[in-house]
């Protein structure tokens, strides 16, 4: 991949407080939609940043709010810890909603994607955010009480790995019928993998039980993710 134009930035949550987030911008600024990128568990480190640098390659302005407010770890039993300690009502409604308002400033239409964790307020977002012109997730998902589906105006796109221990199948069966139950514009794909099948660290013997990256079907999955916002967030020719 090119070298993609990225720094840090810092910008404002509603309630005043800053907060800081990894910008990779495309080489087409202007008119280029945006998306809110939102970390796996582990923190914002180089995996995730490589997810917003790829979102640009492809077009898009991508930001990735620091949650953890810096820390980040290799550890499971400490990115365990880190998640539990997320206020995650506080995240959607503040540091998700900076980043949204920070790139509407900027861009003519907001996305939001997050993988793991990002995929569980993705979904929290896509209820409680009603400006966003799209939402991805990838295998994540909150706790199907928290979820007003009732709320979610954008279209939504999600990717499922059958054989994924964290989030099973089962609960995503349920997710489905809660979606279409309250008529959401909803695209699911379903992958006969693992979790953390687009994570390209997830691999060998030093990947956390239950994880798997799957290169063919992360392609795949990428370029849906890709096709869908080319049809969400790019104002069609008048």
């Amino acid at each position: 991949m090119k070298q993609t134009q990225s720094s840090m930035v810092t910008f404002k949550r509603p309630d005043g407080q800053e907060v800081q987030g990894y910008l990779a911008q495309p080489d087409k600024l202007e008119g280029a939609p945006a998306v809110v990128v939102i970390q796996e568990w582990w923190g914002l480190n180089d995996q995730i940043r490589g997810v917003a640098d790829r979102l640009a390659q492809a077009g898009y302005l991508a930001l990735v709010p620091d949650l953890y407010r810096g820390k980040m770890t290799v550890e499971e039993e400490e990115a365990h810890h880190l998640m539990d300690s997320l206020n995650f009502g506080d995240a959607v409604s503040q540091d998700i909603r900076g980043a949204v308002d920070y790139l509407k400033e900027r861009a003519p239409a907001v996305a939001v994607t997050g993988f793991c964790m990002g995929g569980a307020l993705t979904l929290l977002a896509a209820s409680q955010l009603s400006d966003l012109s799209a939402a991805v997730v990838w295998y994540g998902c909150p706790p199907l009480d928290y979820i007003d589906a009732n709320k979610i105006s954008a279209p939504l796109q999600a990717h499922w790995g059958t054989q994924d221990a964290f989030f099973p199948i089962a609960t995503i069966d349920e997710l489905d019928k809660k979606l279409a139950a309250a008529h959401v514009d909803y695209e699911p794909h379903r992958y006969l993998a693992h979790h953390a099948f687009a994570n390209e660290q997830a691999v060998g013997p030093g990947r956390i039980a239950g994880t798997q990256y799957d290169p063919a079907w992360a392609q795949t999955a990428w370029d849906r993710t890709l096709t869908f916002f080319g049809r969400t967030l790019w104002k069609k020719p008048a």
